[in-house]
């Protein structure tokens, strides 16, 4: 029996498209709609926030989408990512599952967000694009912004959530470091930042908020400055697909097959970036690979929340769409894993998971970092909060192989690494770290802060 450990793919292997679910998906999409009239948004409306290249990559219904050479090149400063077998996990839970890892923590900004930064910095870079807008939450996305722009040559300026802000000092210093412009979110640079300091002077922010002060500096500027998301929306996804579609030739030099797949989710962008060409599998070629999103206990928009329409930020400026959602008006427990703050669900994911074609569990924050440690001591690399939820999610499924005795063979995404995230891991370590879970009442009152929205016939 083999004892391999690493799995590595050469340049040529890297990904000349990526996977667009909107090909496959049997989950007619929902509508779009203006924040202000209600009605399905057009082209115009988008171009207010987003390059038409970006717009049309968002409603494409090709099944692949080719990847521009000068991205390819970028992204071979780090792809093709490493998959790598736990196998000191698996001898310390004793368990008979074999457990595989995509590593996206070596990308120069340190996660997967960098799949999106670059195409993003690309496309508005062509498109004449002279400066860009963003939020971040725990710092991921705006650090692969702040890289993507710099290599781009274009100004950038990051709204980061004033909590995370506060918890991770470095990940703003590499933010700088890289030539952006960083502020806490809620900010005084806005009327949306200004609204919610004069409604809560020690506002911890959330990513819903930050959205809305980058989306209205973008909006505001005439043109002069377009806004780039980390996650949510079609083409971000499709653009993290070079992570599944890795995987699949490097589980084939394994010579196995994941029956279930894993990762982390806030908006969506790493979890459908592997799970989405495993979907496809399913989808058209009989696989039957289970797809597990994991979410925190203190932010359950799928296990929790209402499917329905809603906005995209806090202050109603966003397009309103279809998904799981807590409200747009909710304000997350300050956890640690500040990628995972967010209100609501990628509207693709919302459907699928509708749907019935892929499944979600809620994972609390003491029970993450429980499983953040034991990975680190057992595989030595240290992972961020919001990649330890697919460990936690990961050794649970191992600890079920062990109960039955079956041989599970199980892939999860380990979006990015936690050298930022010391302060948590020393919260946690002095037995200071907090649990979390959303209140009962914070369920029950979603319904009534949702848009009331009549579709057109």
């Amino acid at each position: 029996m083999s004892d391999q450990i690493r799995f590595l793919l050469n340049d040529t292997d890297l990904p000349r498209a990526w996977y667009n679910i909107n090909a496959d998906s049997p989950v007619a999409p929902a509508p779009v709609l203006n924040p202000a009239t209600k009605e399905p948004v057009t082209p115009d409306d988008l171009a207010v926030l987003f390059p038409m290249n970006i717009i049309e990559q968002e409603v494409a219904t090709d099944r692949y989408i080719d990847i521009p050479e000068e991205v390819r090149e970028i992204y071979k400063l780090w792809r093709p990512t490493p998959l790598m077998r736990a196998r000191r996990l698996e001898k310390a839970l004793g368990t008979p599952a074999h457990i595989y890892y995509k590593y996206e923590g070596v990308s120069p900004s340190g996660s997967h967000k960098s799949n999106s930064a670059v195409p993003q910095a690309y496309y508005n870079k062509i498109a004449g694009t002279r400066a860009m807008t963003t939020e971040t939450g725990a710092g991921q996305w705006g650090t692969a912004l702040a890289m993507a722009c710099q290599f781009f040559e274009m100004d950038l300026e990051v709204y980061m959530v004033r909590v995370s802000y506060n918890q991770k000092p470095y990940r703003r210093n590499l933010i700088e470091t890289y030539g952006a412009r960083i502020f806490a979110s809620p900010t005084n640079r806005t009327s949306v930042g200004r609204a919610a300091l004069a409604q809560v002077p020690d506002n911890p922010g959330s990513l819903g908020l930050a959205i809305s002060e980058a989306a209205e500096v973008a909006a505001l500027s005439g043109g002069h400055k377009k806004y780039g998301l980390g996650s949510v929306l079609n083409h971000v996804l499709l653009h993290q697909t070079v992570i599944g579609e890795e995987a699949l030739k490097q589980m084939d030099l394994a010579g196995e097959y994941p029956d279930v797949v894993i990762g982390c989710v806030g908006g969506g962008s790493n979890f459908s970036g592997i799970a989405f060409p495993f979907l496809r599998e399913n989808l058209r070629n009989g696989q039957r690979t289970r797809l597990l999103a994991v979410e925190p206990a203190a932010t359950p928009s799928m296990t929790r929340g209402v499917y329905a329409f809603d906005y995209g930020d806090s202050a109603q400026m966003a397009p309103i769409v279809k998904m799981y959602t807590l409200g747009h008006d909710f304000i997350p427990p300050s956890i640690h894993a500040g990628g995972l703050r967010y209100h609501g669900m990628s509207p693709i994911l919302s459907g699928l998971y509708n749907a019935g074609l892929i499944e979600a569990t809620a994972v609390r924050q003491l029970d993450v970092f429980e499983a953040a440690v034991q990975f680190t001591r057992t595989e030595g690399i240290l992972p961020a909060p919001e990649s330890a939820h697919a460990i936690r999610t990961a050794i649970d499924e191992a600890l079920q192989a062990k109960e039955t005795g079956e041989k599970k063979v199980i892939l999860f995404n380990l979006s990015g690494h936690g050298h930022f995230d010391l302060s948590a891991y020393s919260s946690y370590l002095s037995g200071q770290l907090e649990d979390d879970a959303l209140p009962e009442a914070e369920i029950t009152a979603i319904p009534e802060r949702l848009p009331q929205v009549s579709l057109p016939a």
